[in-house]
């Protein structure tokens, strides 16, 4: 089995990226199940229903969310209908939606758990603690686990890796934006890397309007960000085969796609 998970998506570029090169990537690397994740899909901000709706529409399975889950208040108007979109585990236990779901391939069920991290994060719940129970829970169903850990330390991406090795098919970082060249299989069988960057403005600083972050650097004044609304855009994603009995994953590549890197060269 082979799957293909999309890092973050940012604003209208990002989405017209997942538009236009989604059905592309399907059409070279043949992936059974899509992810992608969406928590800045809206503006930057979260992700509304219509924009839930639209990445299912383009192939995707699941939708996992992070620490702008809740930035758009849309969403709780809609996110415990929505069976394929996953928030943060180990947010409070009286937040809305689901950790957890389970995507139907054939006759195989496939996980896909949300976490966050706590350093230099919002406070929640033990991300380790949390990833235990529900991979207990899910090996009842299935092997196959797909993990999406929002974490903005290396280090603790880092660790969740080595410490889910060989419990899970793989562990993927979100949340920083920046695509990193650690993409490796760990001893365990698991799929690991740090962060599986942006989809979105190019030109850009992690996706907002570079003068206002500029600004922002040199002054230290309050400035809002915004995500650019035209420009050159670029898609970050990864690709992993896996071993459908075991769950242990067999290969892991990077994908990214820009003016500098095109997708067919």
């Amino acid at each position: 089995m082979r799957l293909l998970f999309v890092g973050d998506v940012v604003g209208s570029i990002g989405r017209d990226m997942i538009k236009e090169y989604v059905p592309k990537l399907k059409e070279k690397y043949r992936p059974q199940i899509t992810i992608i994740n969406g928590e800045n899909a809206a503006g930057g901000r979260g992700i509304t229903e219509k924009i839930y709706r639209e990445f299912l529409e383009s192939g995707a399975q699941a939708v996992t969310l992070g620490n702008h889950t809740w930035d758009n208040k849309e969403i709780f108007d809609f996110i415990d209908q929505a069976k394929y979109l996953v928030r943060p585990a180990n947010f409070p236990e009286n937040n809305p939606g689901k950790g957890l779901v389970y995507i139907k391939y054939n006759a195989e069920e496939i996980a896909v758990i949300s976490l966050q991290g706590r350093t230099f994060m919002q406070t929640s719940d033990c991300p380790f603690a949390k990833a235990e129970e529900l991979i207990q829970e899910a090996k009842e169903r299935t092997s196959i686990i797909f993990v999406d850990f929002h974490a903005e330390a290396t280090s603790e991406k880092q660790a969740m890796g080595w410490f889910l090795d060989g419990k899970v098919t793989a562990v993927i970082g979100t949340h920083t934006h920046v695509q990193t060249a650690d993409n490796r299989i760990l001893p365990g069988g698991t799929a690991f890397m740090s962060d599986v960057g942006m989809t979105g403005p190019y030109d850009a600083i992690l996706g907002m309007e570079k003068e206002a972050v500029l600004k922002r650097f040199t002054t230290g004044l309050p400035v809002r960000f915004e995500v650019p609304k035209d420009g050159r855009s670029q898609l970050s994603g990864v690709i992993i085969d896996l071993d459908m009995k075991t769950g242990k994953a067999k290969k892991i590549e990077r994908i990214l796609i820009n003016d500098d890197v095109p997708l067919y060269s």
